[in-house]
């Protein structure tokens, strides 16, 4: 008996020294993670950018143990996203609606709510900045930073009673702010279960599956990635007229992909496009136009595009892009 009693207080006592070790900010991004899940609950809130500011509402519920959301756009055109457990469907003006076979929903949600923690680690450094108040109730503030200068930064504003995420700003560089979701009310509640429980018997859109390619079918591959972004999706189709090939990246956190065409008299050779976070960087090469979409910042999606290598047949000596003319 004597020996079990030690046995167990040297337990208790390596368990309560790891909690110790354990960062903070981990911990409450852990909790954040399980509640965003676990909870059934309504946000009302804005995305904010540099010339917009957008309301949105976001409903969350466990109906018959199956994950339901559905994001609702509060301005302009009638805009929707529904997801069943694993099964999203789109609703949006002028095109015909679709449903595919995802977990993750293509919204104006912060990237850190549908995402594991445990593998950002690896890449981020939480950070713990003290608390305040947001939506008027306390929370603690953490902040999510690249172990390197090639992503963007999180600050977020996490509830202290029931850990869900009230504030998210996503930084440059510099520390400034080039986009902010801020939450304007939240209700917390079993009968949003309820209500969402109808979304189970809507009629929704035929699932739509896109052909996936393995990455030696494309005629070109990208040599420069910022550490820990992996493909994830590769495809080839037609746009315009013009065959596109395209492969999308991940680092768990952030997205981006790479679109890949023969240059036209419409491409231009270095053109940047930037709405929030998101990114648009085309590059002309030859008479091939590479695209860069996604949430990196200028800089990162820049040297992406200028890293593509693909088979010298594709590439002529001499074209006219945007009446430049353009020698290898």
């Amino acid at each position: 008996m004597k020996l079990i009693l030690i046995g167990f207080v040297a337990l208790i006592s390596l368990v309560t020294h790891a909690t110790v070790e354990n960062n903070p900010a981990e911990v409450l991004l852990c909790h954040m993670n399980h509640a965003i899940v676990h909870l059934n609950y309504e946000l009302s809130y804005i995305l904010v950018r540099k010339n917009s500011i957008e309301p949105l509402r976001y409903r969350h519920a466990l109906v018959d143990g199956k994950s339901f959301g559905h994001i609702a756009y509060l301005s302009g055109p009638l805009r929707e996203v529904i997801r069943r457990g694993d099964e999203v469907s789109y609703f949006e003006p002028d095109i015909d609606p679709f449903m595919v076979a995802h977990t993750q929903m293509v919204a104006p949600l912060p990237a850190i709510m549908q995402t594991n923690i445990d593998r950002l680690a690896m890449l981020y450094d939480f950070v713990p900045l003290g608390s305040a108040r947001e939506t008027g109730v306390p929370c603690d503030i953490v902040r999510v930073s690249p172990k390197d200068g090639e992503r963007y930064s999180y600050v977020l504003w996490i509830n202290q009673q029931n850990y869900l995420l009230l504030r998210a700003d996503i930084l440059d560089r510099d520390g400034d702010p080039i986009e902010q979701y801020r939450v304007l009310s939240l209700i917390v509640s079993s009968q949003i279960s309820k209500a969402m429980s109808q979304l189970a018997s809507f009629e929704l859109p035929q699932v739509v599956y896109l052909p996936k390619q393995s990455k030696t079918d494309l005629q070109w591959q990208v040599t420069v990635l910022p550490n820990g972004f992996e493909p994830i999706y590769s495809n080839r189709g037609l746009i315009t007229e013009r065959t596109v090939e395209s492969q999308m990246f991940s680092d768990g956190l952030l997205r981006f992909s790479v679109y890949f065409a023969e240059a036209d008299e419409l491409s231009v050779r270095e053109h940047l496009v930037r709405k929030g976070s998101i990114i648009l960087h085309s590059h002309v090469e030859g008479n091939a136009e590479i695209m860069v979409v996604g949430d990196i910042p200028p800089r990162t999606a820049k040297k992406v595009a200028e890293s593509v290598r693909f088979n010298p047949l594709v590439i002529t000596p001499k074209i006219n892009v945007a009446n430049d003319e353009v020698q290898n």
